[in-house]
């Protein structure tokens, strides 16, 4: 992690103890200023597609290069970040799938279940989803075709 970039990090009420716990884990890894904490303030019932798109949209316009999205099971908040140009987020349930998503589909965001997937591995999940680099290569082609099936 030693390159410079910013995490944005969001959730729904389901998985806000995790994502208070991923904000925390950041902070101290990388300090306040590189991790942008999109709420919620509180577990208040919130809808995770209004979260999903704080993180796609501050990816979009460069206030951040990573996310980190946590709902219940990471499915609706994955879907929800999906519909935006541009992102790639993928739902992983532990540290084989964070590598790879990064490394095959160079995703920008990690998406966590807050309901299936433990604090401890979750963590180490994002650890690796941080430290690891797009192989480009072959991947980049596919890569490419999905920015073509947006338009991009």
């Amino acid at each position: 992690m030693g390159e410079q970039f910013v995490v944005a990090v969001s959730s729904d009420h389901a998985a806000f103890d995790l994502k208070q716990a991923i904000v925390a884990h950041l902070r101290t890894k990388l300090g306040d200023a590189r991790v942008l904490d999109m709420g919620p303030a509180d577990a208040s019932r919130c809808d995770y597609p209004d979260q999903a798109g704080k993180v796609a949209r501050a990816i979009q316009q460069g206030q951040a290069r990573y996310g980190v999205l946590c709902c219940g099971t990471g499915i609706g908040i994955s879907i929800a970040a999906n519909k935006y140009k541009g992102i790639r987020a993928a739902l992983c349930h532990d540290v084989t799938t964070a590598r790879l998503c990064r490394q095959h589909n160079d995703a920008q965001i990690l998406c966590l279940g807050a309901r299936v997937t433990g604090e401890t591995v979750a963590l180490e999940a994002l650890d690796v989803f941080l430290e690891t680099p797009f192989e480009g290569g072959r991947h980049a082609g596919r890569v490419a075709k999905i920015h073509a099936a947006e338009g991009l």
